[in-house]
């Protein structure tokens, strides 16, 4: 199958029930897994007593906040060298059912998804409760940009391919400066920040 005949699969999919449609234009916007996962993140580094724990999740944390740096450089290089057409400027427009405004930033790599996944990934990684919430955020935000037309899947693909290689390529580099972490977090107990 085609890139453009799962998208065409997925799209068609809209439309047709109220209830999903609205359920993944929210899920989907540009907002509301940034900040859900932003408000997870703030959660974890503040949310146990228990000592061990939480510099588990404040390591997780800082690993996540890392990783979305890196993705975010790798995309503004992918997006200043590669443009790439939106669906809705490819195909013709009664066969696509676009639940959203229409981007005007380049659909390969879906950004959402790329940054969504570099965030997600560390938190599973390092805590399995709240990192597979934020994993099915990540699934149905990726899935949810096919349904409401503004991506290809393999936009949506090469954005958590993204995400994933952005959270491993983090984790060596806060392993090769690993005092600079600790030190940063030492200052934040300290200052009762941590």
């Amino acid at each position: 199958m085609s890139d453009t005949s799962v998208f065409l699969w997925i799209n068609g999919l809209a439309g047709k029930v109220t209830v999903f449609d609205e359920f993944f234009k929210g899920i989907a916007n540009d907002y509301f897994a940034l900040i859900t996962g932003c408000l997870v993140l703030i959660w974890l580094w503040f949310a146990t007593r228990d000592v061990v724990q939480r510099e588990k999740n404040q390591r997780a944390v800082l690993w996540a906040m890392a990783s979305i740096g890196i993705v975010c450089a790798m995309m503004m290089l992918i997006n200043n060298n590669y443009f790439k057409l939106r669906p809705f400027d490819v195909l013709p427009g009664d066969s696509i059912n676009l639940l959203f405004y229409k981007p005007t930033d380049s659909s390969f790599p879906s950004n959402i998804a790329a940054v969504i996944f570099a965030l997600a990934i560390p938190i599973f990684i390092k805590n399995k409760r709240y990192g597979s919430w934020l994993l099915a955020l990540a699934i149905l935000t990726g899935f949810g940009r096919i349904y409401i037309g503004v991506h290809f899947p393999l936009d949506v693909v090469s954005g958590v391919a993204l995400g994933a290689l952005a959270s491993f390529i983090s984790l060596g580099i806060l392993r090769i400066i690993k005092p600079l972490p600790d030190f940063v977090l030492k200052i934040l107990h300290i200052l009762y920040l941590a």
